[in-house]
């Protein structure tokens, strides 16, 4: 895999100079040479897995996704997904707590787990020998887990204070919060991941045993595993393991009954509204936040390739304009367009030097987006995007669980973990046209929001 990758890369590099249909037909064929040897089956209790026989080293990576995270909470609960997420290494019924660090770790192996918006996802790395066991501690805490009384409120402090770490002493946490509060409010994703302060400190071990028995279930999670492991062998240990866990035949109408497509509505005040937060830092940062769109349509694909146009590194329109320049206004600035499953965002960050102001810098900022639009998206700064995206989604594969990660992703977002010779297809078939229309639909002050913190506020 590593030397088809090294081709694929320097084929890509190659094609730089050649003409843009030149480009674009070596950078299809670099994506649909890429392949796995990866087999997938759905078991009747509705699990599905996902394994890649990778035999150049004796290692393995496992990645379990299980499809729930913050936008399936309701108020008292909320935070119950990362909560849940820390108590799935405090032990189950057959592997008691501590017993499962000391199998990954004291066997030379590496684990973790995260939350988001919308998925909870564990991973293991480990040598291919212990891929049976593994298979049995994950089906233990699947089924079987604890969720011991003195465990759980030691869990509270700790989740309590990342919550206090990550946002209420952090300026940069406490700004991202505040703007996917106000971009998504009344929506499920106008909340924290981590949790309400309230519902951490009231949650009950038994409201979160019910939110286990709901979500933590066969049909709701998809499990992927790459590196030297046999198809077969490994479908066999899944269905020994996994096979007696019944599928939870409520879970289908309970996500339906929480999270319409309706709820995802954006609901919020708009129109260049201004959050003013109060913060620790002598300089003020900044989001520009603009209504974005879900993942899957082709305008995701579009604000993409534009956020790195507008802020992917040095070479970027608003590295030149605001932080390069002569004269600059801002010690450094970004884009990026943040796709979830039923929404997204599109935002500009970045921080001021002192002697630069908010209010010329939000106005500053919507005249450059329209301006640089209209006249400085190229064919040229488009394929470079293009070129530059392909190498960095295809750089990631040379690791057991970059793969995993990669195959995962899209088997969950998408339904079909191949999804990816497709996703080339549409980026590489965007143009500078689309671009520029994507700059008059959506990064207007009618569709932001305009957030800073500093000491000062």
């Amino acid at each position: 895999m590593k030397f088809v990758m090294q081709l694929i890369m320097l084929s890509l590099l190659a094609t730089a100079c050649s003409s843009s249909k030149n480009q674009e037909t070596s950078m299809d064929a670099g994506a649909e040479s890429v392949s796995f040897n990866a087999k997938k089956k759905t078991f009747s209790n509705g699990l599905t897995a996902i394994i890649v026989e990778n035999p150049k080293l004796p290692v393995f990576s496992y990645y379990t996704y299980y499809k729930v995270g913050g936008k399936h909470e309701k108020d008292g609960v909320t935070g119950a997904s990362h909560y849940l997420e820390h108590m799935m290494f405090k032990g189950a019924k057959k592997y008691k707590e501590g017993e499962f660090d000391k199998i990954v770790e004291g066997n030379g192996g590496s684990n973790n787990a995260y939350t988001t918006n919308d998925l909870t996802v564990y991973y293991e790395n480990l040598p291919s020998q212990h891929l049976k066991k593994i298979i049995d501690v994950e089906a233990d805490r699947m089924q079987n887990l604890a969720l011991n009384t003195d465990s759980f409120e030691k869990e509270r402090n700790v989740v309590l204070e990342e919550r206090k770490m990550r946002y209420e002493n952090s300026d940069r946490g406490k700004l991202y919060l505040n703007m996917m509060k106000a971009i998504f409010e009344k929506t499920p994703y106008g909340t924290s991941v981590i949790g309400k302060i309230k519902d951490l400190k009231s949650v009950t071990r038994d409201q979160m045993y019910e939110y286990f028995k709901m979500f933590y279930a066969p049909n709701n999670a998809v499990v992927v595993i790459v590196g030297d492991v046999d198809h077969d062998k490994t479908f066999d240990l899944l269905e020994d393991k996994f096979g007696s866990i019944p599928m939870n035949k409520k879970l289908k109408n309970y996500k339906e009954s929480i999270n319409s497509e309706k709820d995802f509505d954006f609901k919020g005040r708009y129109n260049g509204r201004k959050i003013s937060l109060k913060g620790t830092s002598p300089s003020p940062n900044f989001f520009l936040a603009f209504k974005g769109v879900k993942i899957g349509p082709r305008d995701a694909y579009v604000l993409d390739i534009l956020s790195s146009i507008l802020g992917d590194g040095g070479s970027s329109i608003l590295n030149q304009k605001y932080v390069l320049n002569k004269r600059p206004m801002l010690s450094k600035v970004g884009a990026g367009n943040y796709t979830l499953q039923d929404s997204g965002v599109f935002f500009i960050n970045g921080e001021l030097i002192r002697a630069a102001n908010l209010k010329v810098i939000q106005n500053s900022l919507y005249k450059t987006l329209q301006k640089s639009c209209k006249k400085e998206i190229t064919e040229r700064s488009v394929q470079r995007i293009k070129n530059q995206y392909l190498v960095d989604m295809l750089s990631g594969l040379e690791t057991n669980a970059g793969i995993a990660g990669f195959l995962g992703n899209r088997e969950v977002y998408y339904g079909d973990y191949r999804f990816y010779t497709k996703e080339t297809k549409i980026y590489n078939s965007i143009t500078v046209d689309e671009l520029k229309a994507a700059c008059g639909k959506y990064l207007t002050k009618k569709n932001s929001i305009f957030l800073s913190i500093w000491n000062k506020n």
